[in-house]
């Protein structure tokens, strides 16, 4: 009986019968097959460790009598960080109206003694990670992968928290650059940290986010003397921060942002604001499938962007949003207002940033110095917008200890931005 190869079999298309194509054709298979079996295997990894997290994101009903910053539970994290320890954390925090949430997060307490004043603690806020539950930073297999500079903070002897905002970890609906929800979450852990047994964390504390959390953090800031007039605010810094929302829109309302950021917003702001028209925003498409960009975590988000914006031409909403008279005032509570003046403040911000862009930033710090803010400024370039925080860490590490230390903080007022302000 003869041996027919590859290359002679008629009925194989003519493009395929040479040996090293089809050898090529195989190896590609094959390749897409393991891929398919990873990808399913981690998604049953995960959907079973997200299974066995999840009754310690239920909070109690109703939650635990107390004041904002009660810590309702804990639990050791499960990692190792060099120079002190993690716990996962939930813990009573409020909504802009002032009604009580449940907030999750992680606290990160040094192993070294003490100071005889206490500890002073870093109020991490995180970017925008997307809203599913499974998204939240106290939630994923790496929660310091983005944060890497959290153990030089441990080895200067500060307590760090990092809030996962109320709605993420937590049952309910996120407040998406909802200042008064973020600032309150962010302050409130800062008061949980102070409620944990052995952290001894004093009451001097330091605000500081990337990204959407850059938005929380400077709300915080702003918010902070008039909420928690028993912490005293000594610094605030933030990488390529979520403020200028009026720019933001402007530029990005038809780009591939808007299906990941908007839809963040569209899906959660008439919850927050019942009246808002969210149909009225958006297209066919931007209608059809926000809800499925919610469900799922930002690279997710990302990919849908993609495919939809940049291939096939559809834009998520069917004009500016700012031009929605309900949506705009909502947008103005929204923005930030400058920092407290006298309070050290820190931007950093990436040239390259197609997501927050570098532009808006740069109005800002011209608006807010013009406003007698002082602002110490960190430029770097071909830098994404996702690694910011990554790549600035540890100069921020080191502005902070300046501040924490009482030497005067640099102010880069007047001087010209790398990019001009829009």
């Amino acid at each position: 009986m003869s041996q027919t190869s590859p290359g002679d079999d008629p009925r194989i298309p003519e493009r395929l019968r040479h040996p090293v194509l089809w050898i090529a054709l195989v190896a590609v298979l094959t390749a897409v097959l393991a891929w398919v079996v990873l990808t399913v295997t981690g998604d049953v990894r995960d959907g079973q460790r997200q299974d066995a997290l999840a009754p310690f994101y239920m909070p109690p009903s109703p939650l635990p009598p107390g004041p904002p910053g009660t810590v309702i539970r804990t639990e050791p994290l499960g990692i190792t960080v060099k120079g002190g320890k993690a716990v996962r954390v939930l813990y009573r925090s409020q909504d802009l109206r002032g009604r009580p949430t449940a907030s999750s997060g992680m606290v990160f307490i040094p192993s070294s003694p003490a100071p005889a004043g206490g500890r002073p603690v870093v109020a991490w806020a995180h970017g925008t990670v997307g809203l599913a539950p499974q998204c939240a930073p106290s939630r994923i297999d790496d929660p310091t992968g983005n944060i890497p500079w959290v153990e030089q903070m441990l080895a200067r002897g500060w307590v760090v928290t990092a809030t996962d905002y109320a709605g993420l970890g937590t049952p309910g609906t996120s407040g998406y650059l909802v200042a008064g929800d973020e600032a309150r979450d962010v302050i409130n852990s800062v008061r949980a940290a102070r409620a944990l047994p052995g952290a001894r964390a004093s009451g001097r504390w330091v605000s500081w986010g990337h990204s959407q959390g850059g938005h929380a953090a400077l709300a915080a800031a702003d918010l902070a003397g008039a909420y928690a007039p028993e912490l005293d605010l000594v610094a605030v810094a933030a990488a390529a921060p979520a403020v200028d929302l009026r720019a933001l829109l402007a530029l990005q309302w038809n780009q591939s942002a808007a299906w990941v950021i908007g839809a963040y917003v569209a899906g959660t702001w008439p919850t927050r604001y019942p009246g808002l028209d969210r149909d009225a925003l958006l297209t066919a498409n931007g209608a059809n499938h926000w809800q499925e960009i919610l469900d799922e975590c930002v690279k997710g988000g990302a990919l849908t962007a993609i495919v939809r914006q940049d291939l096939l031409g559809q834009d998520f909403f069917v004009d500016d949003p700012w031009r929605s008279p309900p949506w705009r005032r909502r947008f103005i509570e929204n923005t930030p207002r400058p920092t407290p003046q006298g309070v050290p403040l820190m931007i950093a911000q990436s040239t390259t940033d197609d997501v927050v862009l570098p532009r808006t930033t740069a109005s800002v710090i011209d608006r807010w110095c013009r406003a007698g803010v002082g602002i110490g400024t960190l430029w770097v370039n071909d830098v994404s917008h996702i690694t910011t925080a990554m790549v600035v860490g540890p100069a921020v590490v080191q502005w902070i200890g300046q501040r924490l230390e009482g030497r005067p903080a640099p102010d880069d007022c007047g001087a010209a931005t790398p990019v001009p302000p829009l």
